[in-house]
């Protein structure tokens, strides 16, 4: 028989680090006769290269066969025997380390998660709570929540190459992983399950209903961790068959409660909660028996990760930020991204011995960011005493009851464009039918939304143009055909004029046009650019100033001031996003194009509002008094990431 021996190369230890021996026969190893061993030793290396310097099993094994034999020539491989074993040793661990081996129930009797490592710190009725914990004062509540975080993984995908029979999990149940059989039981209920986006910047669901799932028996993998600490949760660890669906994570949910007290407060952190918590009542009650549960709501509260909730809408901003849950100090709910950074749920077990250490250094933080956020916040309320009673109402009843009135939100109060459209349409149709005659069968109301919708697209293209001198072709017969079909509106526009407005049209054949004129520069000359002797004596129908007063009024109310607001929000993600991620030309050169696309958005609106704001001041006569707004200066449009704007303009008009 012969013998392939992989060498340790440390002079004076053992030597023998993995043997396999074949009968000359060519018989392998088996059970009842095992002639394949490996020491202790090289599966404690393997084991702490992989938690401390990441290596994996296919690298670690290479550099064993380089100790066998570094001329190039390979040993017999025993890469699949290796992992077996190195497997088979960290299960073992595992049960020694819970101490199964004293237990009168043996191996057999270890229950679900027993084999997690649980998080000292967090609330645990059962280790580090008080007596009477449950009924604490209002203002010691905050000392008694959990807070979990759920997020999912897509880097750990694994192809169709084996199976369950042939391959299957040791003890997998018995600390992180959820339960193989019930889980894949209850996953062949939800195949047809659609996951749908009515907020912006979730590229989550998109992985939900991705088509690249062939070949992959699992396309990622979820989970759930303490937002604080960083444990992952006994049984809160699932694989994704089909992208980031509401399904799985519903049941890593309910397996990673089925182990917490239902008394203890939870803040619930997940990148897409605003989609996610929404019918999740519902879909609880169709897990299965193993992990359903009752929610009380009143005990939980659904919020965004600090950094993610910048891609969401300002809605979601509003209603699921962790900077307005009272007892969530400086909590960032991005805890669950570090873990995937390392090699997954094994590294973080390891944080115990350091984590004294961490939270010394996180409570030193926290004192002196504490200080200097008290000193500031009762300047604050000195400044604004007359105030404070009101605000500190608004804010404890949004605390105690969060169906109260929400004080962080902003309201846009008014009627929207549509609004206004409908107002006037309706009344048109009620004068149709007392028999009022019509000039035109187009309405006056349509008439002056004709003008302002040829208004719009005069400002793309003009904005289009100046943002892309140094286009493409593309780009130029794109360009071409707006202005052509601009000058087609235009046209039409005039015809309706002469019924309409012929003080316009008089207006505009007195005018001296420059030779060089765009057609994005035509004046339109709606009622608001003639003066008030022009639209009288027949020059301008009667009531039709008054249209274009109510709607550019929505315009500047409904329309343009929140969409500039969210835009700058989006702009201010996307420049933090730039300077932390693009490398390299590729990645800058898209995040320039993202950030281009939005200045584009935030020109437009901003234009759009301007343009409202003198159409309104013209009509009231130069009195700024009844336009209802402030003028919006170059130096108001600012977000919190522009040179000079982190007290600037956007703060100011969120004061007005």
């Amino acid at each position: 028989m012969y013998t392939s021996t992989f060498a340790d190369a440390t002079p004076g230890r053992g030597r023998i680090l993995i043997s396999s021996s074949y009968a000359l026969d060519g018989t392998p190893a088996s059970d009842d006769r095992t002639r394949t061993a490996a020491t202790f030793e090289v599966l404690d290396k393997y084991h702490l290269h992989t938690l401390q310097a990441k290596t994996t099993a296919y690298d670690f094994y290479a550099v064993l066969e380089r100790l066998t034999d570094n001329t190039g020539i390979k040993p017999p491989n025993w890469y699949q025997v290796f992992l077996r074993m190195a497997r088979q040793y960290r299960h073992l661990l595992m049960l020694k380390r819970a101490g199964r081996g004293h237990d009168p129930t043996g191996v057999w009797g270890t229950g679900a998660g027993e084999l997690a490592v649980d998080c000292p710190v967090c609330p645990n009725p059962k280790v580090n709570l008080p007596e009477g914990w449950e009924d604490a004062a209002p203002g010691n509540q905050f000392l008694y929540v959990l807070f979990l975080a759920l997020d999912a993984c897509f880097w750990l995908k694994r192809r169709m190459v084996s199976s369950e029979i042939k391959d299957p999990g040791l003890g997998t149940r018995w600390a992180y992983v959820v339960e193989n059989v019930p889980y894949r039981h209850f996953l062949q209920t939800v195949t047809n399950q659609k996951e749908m986006s009515t907020c912006s910047g979730l590229a989550a669901l998109d992985y939900a209903n991705t088509k690249f799932s062939r070949g992959y028996s699992t396309t990622g993998v979820g989970m759930g961790v303490c937002a604080r600490h960083e444990f992952v949760q006994p049984n809160g660890v699932g694989d994704l068959q089909k992208g980031e669906r509401f399904a799985n994570m519903d049941y890593i949910f309910g397996s990673i409660l089925r182990h917490k007290d239902p008394r203890v407060r939870k803040i619930i952190s997940y990148d897409i909660v605003c989609q996610w918590w929404t019918y999740l009542l519902e879909r609880l009650q169709t897990l299965p028996p193993l992990v359903r549960m009752t929610m009380i709501l009143k005990l939980f509260r659904f919020v965004i990760p600090k950094m993610h909730i910048h891609s969401h809408t300002l809605d979601c901003q509003v209603k699921f930020s962790l900077n307005l849950v009272p007892g969530s100090g400086q909590t960032d709910g991005e805890g669950i991204e570090r873990p995937w950074a390392s090699i997954g749920a094994i590294a973080t077990s390891t944080r115990t011995i350091g984590l004294p250490v961490l939270l010394w250094r996180r409570l030193d933080v926290a004192r002196k960011e504490q200080a200097s956020q008290r000193e500031a916040f009762e300047l604050f309320s000195v400044q604004q005493a007359d105030r404070v009673p009101v605000w500190k109402k608004m804010v404890e009843d949004f605390e105690m009851d969060g169906d109260k009135k929400n004080p962080y939100q902003m309201e846009v109060g008014g009627l929207t464009e549509m609004d206004v459209r409908l107002k006037f349409v309706t009344e048109e149709a009620e004068e149709a039918k007392r028999g009022v005659p019509a000039l035109h069968v187009v309405t006056p109301s349509a008439f002056i939304n004709a003008g302002l919708m040829l208004e719009e697209q005069q400002r793309r293209v003009r904005v289009q143009a100046e943002l892309k001198k140094a286009g493409t072709t593309a780009m130029e017969i794109n360009m071409k055909t707006l202005c052509s079909k601009l000058n087609r509106g235009l046209d039409q526009f005039c015809k309706l004029q002469a019924t309409y407005n012929p003080a316009a049209l008089q207006a505009l054949a007195a005018r001296t046009a420059p030779p060089d004129e765009l057609v994005e520069q035509t004046p339109l000359m709606l009622p608001s650019a003639l003066l008030p002797a022009q639209r009288e004596g027949g020059g301008c129908v009667a009531g039709l100033i008054d249209i274009e007063n109510d709607m550019r009024a929505a315009q500047c109310r409904t329309t343009t001031l929140p969409r500039l607001r969210n835009q700058l929000h989006i702009k201010s993600r996307f420049l933090l996003y730039k300077k932390h991620n693009s490398r390299h030309q590729g990645m800058n050169t898209r995040s320039r194009t993202i950030v281009a696309r939005n200045k584009t958005k935030i020109r437009l609106h901003s234009e759009k509002f301007q343009m409202a704001w003198e159409a309104r001041l013209r009509i009231a006569g130069g009195d700024k008094s009844k336009v209802g707004w402030p003028k919006l200066k170059k130096e108001d449009i600012q977000c919190m990431q522009d040179r000079g704007g982190r007290r600037g303009g956007r703060e100011r008009w969120r004061q007005r």
